[in-house]
């Protein structure tokens, strides 16, 4: 599996997660700037994930769902704050509903990705997040977010061997 740690430091109110692809860092960024690749990882791998926006410039919206196996849709959306291609991106990050209008009882995270070449021609990604709250962390956390996130990640070694 790619991801290589994963720190939660409630304190800093920050999830980091860190992962390490035999791919260059050009490479690597496609799967964040191509919808069509960023759905074959993003959600853990029974909660496929669908891209209907796909806005990649500072202040564009990034609109998802994914599906369950029974078929239910959980929609989310990414608001661009910067954007530094190939080298990482951050955005704001939250839940909502149907229609794609942010869900405002389920709490927001700044994510900040990224892309870092190593010596071997491989790539250091490294995605912080930071909640709002102790308590937004802690339902986000108890929500599947750390575990989710994993298991997403762990799907790209696959989409970047193909």
């Amino acid at each position: 599996m790619s991801v290589t740690s994963v720190h939660k430091d409630p304190e800093a109110l920050t999830l980091t997660i860190t992962a390490d692809f035999d791919a260059p860092v050009e490479r690597v960024w496609q799967v964040w700037a191509n919808p069509r690749q960023l759905e074959r990882w993003w959600g853990p791998p029974m909660y496929p994930a669908t891209f209907t926006d796909h806005d990649l410039s500072p202040g564009g919206r990034v609109s998802y769902y994914m599906t369950s196996p029974e078929g239910e849709q959980y929609h989310g959306w990414w608001l661009m704050r910067s954007v530094d291609a190939p080298n990482g991106l951050e955005f704001q990050d939250g839940f909502a509903d149907g229609n794609g209008a942010p869900n405002p009882e389920l709490p927001t995270t700044i994510t900040q990705v990224t892309l870092t070449a190593r010596p071997d021609g491989g790539t250091t990604m490294t995605m912080l997040a930071t909640f709002g709250s102790l308590a937004g962390m802690e339902q986000l956390i108890a929500m599947g977010m750390q575990e989710g996130i994993t298991l997403a990640i762990g799907q790209i070694d696959a989409l970047l061997a193909g």
